[in-house]
């Protein structure tokens, strides 16, 4: 009887310890004091390669915003509006930023499908065409008879027709080459191409690159209606988990937020975790972006897109003969997920 006691009062010490136990672990997931593996692994794309206008990203990872969003983030250098739409469509990343002309063209040209933009990072377009002095090219005409180089899915390539005829310059007289993200600077610098694409914010890192004074042709002095990068996501992830998205945004923005207001410290982090970084060009490359996050349309607001703003886009491209199909806002833009002005 003795023995019966002793078994029915251990089993009931241990049924005691296990609840105790399974209460405490309960209690550290919901702190957030479980080492990852209630998180949500998650892939992001940058925009190209890994320079200062995608550093936010590296920010919202180091200073734990994507962590306390419920997320455990791999970052990857992407190569560009089409192959980014391309790797998130593929489901090899989650999400990624696209400048959101190049994702008109692609999506109204049929060259891509099943994604959606869900946040503005920039609210004008900071495409470009670079090259240095000494090349020849001070005017968009200048471009004429030029080798330019840059990644096959760039949007600065992709909408370089339609730039060259409301430039007023004739675009076939006017030859592409392929280059790499992270090699066009330095295939600039060696001169054996005339001009890059690239963003007006790259103007810092190019000089570094190239010991010499850059000079920038923004697409924006004839197309002011462009939104620049917008983040994108599968459709089927944002239909699955629009909850998730509106989090991961929520990170993302105030990673952007901080590295605006914190350039230099945002380009150190880059740098601790991309090879070939110099912070101080990927500091100035903030700084220059700061003015192109904002605008009359979005006040204080990060992330906002304004659905008369994505029809007037549409309506340029389609007015230059650059989109085979007509389109609506609605069917890039995912309004219900997108941050509010």
């Amino acid at each position: 009887m003795r023995r019966l006691t002793r078994t029915v009062a251990a089993a009931t010490m241990a049924t005691a310890l296990a609840l105790v136990s399974a209460c405490s672990s309960g209690s550290d997931d919901a702190d957030g004091n479980d080492l990852g593996s209630s998180l949500e692994q998650v892939t992001y794309l940058t925009s190209f390669g890994n320079f200062g206008r995608d550093a936010y990203a590296w920010v919202a990872k180091e200073k734990g915003y994507f962590k306390d969003a419920g997320f455990e983030v791999e970052i990857k250098p992407g190569q560009g509006t089409g192959s980014v739409i391309q790797t998130v469509v593929g489901g090899q990343a989650h999400f990624g930023p696209i400048d959101l002309t190049g994702g008109l063209l692609q999506l109204g040209n049929g060259d891509a499908k099943d994604f959606v933009a869900v946040a503005a990072i920039q609210q004008r377009t900071m495409a470009a065409i670079a090259t240095v002095d000494g090349t020849g090219i001070t005017t968009p005409k200048d471009l004429e008879g030029k080798t330019l180089a840059d990644t096959p899915g760039s949007v600065v390539r992709n909408l370089f027709p339609t730039y060259a005829r409301m430039a007023g310059i004739d675009y076939t007289k006017v030859k592409w080459v392929n280059g790499e993200a992270q090699t066009l600077m330095g295939t600039l610098a060696s001169g054996s191409v005339d001009g890059i694409g690239q963003f007006v914010v790259g103007q810092p890192t190019i000089e570094a690159v190239t010991k010499k004074e850059a000079v920038m042709l923004p697409y924006s002095n004839v197309m002011q209606d462009l939104y620049g990068n917008v983040l994108i996501t599968s459709k089927q992830y944002a239909t699955e988990k629009p909850e998730q998205v509106k989090k991961f945004t929520e990170a993302l923005l105030k990673g952007l937020e901080y590295a605006l207001a914190n350039p230099q410290e945002a380009a150190e982090i880059l740098a601790k975790n991309a090879e070939a970084v110099v912070p101080a060009a990927a500091a100035a490359e903030l700084q220059l972006m700061a003015g192109y996050v904002r605008s009359s349309n979005s006040g204080t607001a990060l992330g906002t897109l304004d659905s008369g703003r994505v029809a007037k886009s549409i309506a340029i491209l389609r007015g230059a003969g650059a989109l085979k199909s007509d389109l609506t806002p609605d069917q890039i833009i995912d309004f219900n997920l997108a941050p509010k002005a």
